[in-house]
């Protein structure tokens, strides 16, 4: 039984998985403070209180902990993420910064600043990881090198906080209609324009077949609202299991991860990928 006195609290509440699981545990009951980078962004429902947060900015995060007071938490929903894609050598350094400070920085420093009141109630942390945690397309390094992180991260602090009562659990979305591809497809085109010409020779066909494997995967994939019923099954589960995955690409592609040596892993991948290439 849920009342609209217990509180959770989920991070990059504005659109995809995040707003549609506000919407989803809100409509169970729970009160949830939806973390937004503008009020005008929150969800629209009853019991959603929307919260300014940019979880890479200290002030807000401290202000977000001192909202939240000594308020019992049942879960913490580290949802918030940005996707920047590009090969290795031609990614600069500052965006490789910025997507570790919102993928990863950002929900350490979310998860230490709630943990007290996370500790006080028994709570949970739900970490929204994705299939790029367990495997790295190419153009992907940045990306899936934050989510491969949070991964290590979430059972670190799993294992650290089993005897204390709190519960740290993964979701692994696979492909979900969203609009963080269609946001990740313009970066990506801006990143390539400012490509050299060798960059260029070596990779345009690359991240050009990327883009339409995005495409065709994101069109394939689960709605936000069939992602949002994982990801609250996750936070309310009375012993829930340590990751879920979302969606039956993700959970094909884990089990390979885990099964097939990896040169065999790059021809299937490769395998996957072949049909996008122009021409």
């Amino acid at each position: 039984m849920t009342t609209s006195s217990e509180l959770i609290v989920i991070t990059g509440a504005s659109t995809g998985i995040g707003a549609a699981t506000a919407r989803e545990l809100a409509g169970r009951g729970y009160h949830v403070l939806a973390g937004v980078r503008r009020e005008q962004d929150a969800p629209s429902a009853p019991n959603i209180e929307p919260a300014i947060l940019d979880i890479t900015d200290p002030a807000q995060v401290e202000a977000l902990a001192a909202k939240v007071g000594h308020t019992p938490v049942k879960a913490l929903i580290n949802n918030a993420g940005i996707a920047v894609n590009a090969p290795v050598e031609a990614l600069p350094l500052s965006e490789w910064r910025r997507q570790f400070d919102v993928n990863l920085f950002g929900h350490i420093a979310v998860t230490q600043a709630l943990l007290p009141a996370l500790l006080r109630s028994a709570g949970r942390i739900v970490n929204i990881s994705s299939i790029g945690g367990r495997i790295a397309l190419p153009t992907y390094g940045a990306y899936a090198g934050t989510k491969f992180a949070l991964e290590a991260v979430s059972d670190a602090l799993r294992r650290e906080l089993a005897p204390h009562g709190v519960k740290v659990v993964i979701v692994q979305p696979g492909g979900v209609k969203t609009e963080m591809t269609s946001r990740a497809t313009t970066l990506v085109n801006q990143l390539a324009a400012n490509m050299t010409a060798e960059q260029n020779d070596r990779y345009d066909p690359l991240v050009q077949a990327i883009i339409s494997h995005s495409a065709a995967f994101t069109k394939a994939g689960r709605t936000a609202a069939q992602a949002a019923k994982v990801v609250a099954k996750a936070a309310t589960d009375r012993k829930p299991r340590a990751r879920y995955t979302i969606g039956r690409d993700a959970a094909l592609m884990t089990r390979l991860s885990r099964v097939l040596p990896d040169r065999v892993l790059d021809r299937v991948l490769a395998a996957d990928l072949k049909p996008h290439f122009p021409g």
